[in-house]
């Protein structure tokens, strides 16, 4: 098979960074971590999150579309429609038939359950919401982005757990491949910064702890690493052929070159300690793209900030890369926004592809002994990139790699 380039014409992001594309790209470049107590999560043992800043979904989405969908679809229609306004697209006139819909999202409404579970225990049977089901489905969040902007096309929704944003971008890859769309929104969004989510996140051991400094307790590849911080947001990238962008004029900020996708097959939550899944989804997504793996310039690491899986990734990276690529986690800045955080990251890929800087590692203050690679720590980093990876692992031992090309000549 030869290989298929995806033109990446359009970004949208509303991540703990901020709202919007430049504002998010800049907050991470700076290094500048979001985490932050959180008033919702008062009294529990985990009380710091990151949240989207200054997001007022009634502003941004008008009232009625704002009350009956749920926060997680509200991210996600910011960022799809900042994302086609972006690729300079106008849904009153395509043809909304070859265009799809595919989000990534792990844990739906969760927000509305809560609150409605509530209401029933407290008012009883009459009291509950019919709009619960459909605020709170994970198939309504690419539902709600297809009727908002006439998408007609192909509407799925994927869910990979923490690698879902990826995978997402990868299926939508290959519906442009199949010749069943010529426009495919895609990406993943998030917000499950409920009380009981956090705190079950928190039982299982997976969250730091550092209540008393929480801005940095998102520390990836740091020797005092102890949990991630759950955080919430969205990303939306506009994927269209290279050569129907070009048809149109339209700019393009890098292209999606490769996927790969395996199954660790290893333990519910934790991440098989060989790598081999790991290696495995890099593997395929470099066979995709047609590339060795001393082709790869960068690469956006899953990195959560937890003790296993960042030596685990780390040491699947030196076994196939050595320690050439320039290698950075996000998420010391933007947490981890489970569902969300492979689309988050592979926009943040696009970007650095586009613009030639690798943003750095936020709390990366003394590297893992264990951990052999070269993170980027401090400020940006500029170099070339040709080829980019961005990889996300979820839990159930779900792997998804991207492979994130510049722009071909000619």
């Amino acid at each position: 098979m030869s290989r298929f380039d995806v033109a990446v014409t359009g970004i949208g992001m509303v991540t703990p960074a901020g709202v919007g594309t430049a504002a998010s790209w800049s907050t991470i470049l700076s290094g500048e971590p979001a985490a932050a107590t959180d008033p919702v999560l008062a009294g529990l043992p985990v009380d710091f999150s990151c949240r989207v800043p200054g997001f007022d979904a009634r502003a941004v989405l008008g009232g009625k579309l704002a009350w009956r969908t749920e926060r997680y679809t509200h991210l996600a229609l910011a960022a799809a429609r900042e994302a086609v306004a972006d690729a300079g697209l106008d849904p009153s006139t395509w043809d909304g038939a070859r265009v799809g819909v595919v989000i990534g999202n792990a844990l739906g409404g969760t927000g509305t359950v809560e609150a409605q579970h509530d209401v029933f225990r407290e008012e009883g049977a009459e009291g509950v919401s019919p709009m619960l089901i459909p605020m709170t489905m994970t198939s309504m969040v690419a539902g709600y982005t297809a009727m908002d902007l006439a998408a007609t096309g192909p509407n799925l929704v994927t869910a990979t757990a923490c690698a879902s944003g990826a995978t997402a971008i990868g299926i939508a890859r290959e519906l442009l491949r199949g010749g069943k769309c010529d426009v495919v929104l895609a990406g993943g969004a998030e917000a499950s910064l409920t009380p009981l989510i956090v705190n079950t996140f928190a039982k299982m051991g997976a969250l730091s702890r550092r209540r008393d400094e929480p801005a940095r307790a998102s520390r990836p590849f740091d020797a005092d690493r102890d949990g991630f911080v759950q955080a919430e947001g969205a990303a939306i990238l506009v994927l269209e052929r290279v050569a129907d962008a070009r048809a149109r004029q339209a700019p393009v900020r890098a292209c999606i070159s490769g996927f790969g996708a395996s199954a660790d097959a290893h333990h519910a939550t934790q991440p098989d300690p060989s790598g081999t899944g790991v290696r495995q989804s890099i593997d395929m997504a470099l066979a995709d793209a047609g590339l060795g793996p001393d082709e790869i310039d960068h690469v956006n690491a899953h990195g959560t900030s937890t003790p296993l899986n960042d030596v685990t990734e780390a040491r699947a990276l030196r076994h196939l890369f050595g320690g050439r690529p320039a290698v950075t986690s996000v998420k010391g800045v933007t947490g981890h926004s489970l569902g969300a955080a492979g689309a988050i990251e592979a926009a943040c890929t696009v970007l650095a592809v586009q613009h030639g800087v690798v943003p750095p590692t936020a709390n990366l203050e003394r590297q893992d002994p264990e951990i052999d690679i070269d993170v980027v720590a401090g400020s940006p980093r500029t170099l070339p990139i040709t080829a980019a990876i961005s990889s996300s692992f979820g839990f159930g031992g779900q792997n998804a790699v991207l492979v994130v090309s510049a722009v071909p000549s000619g």
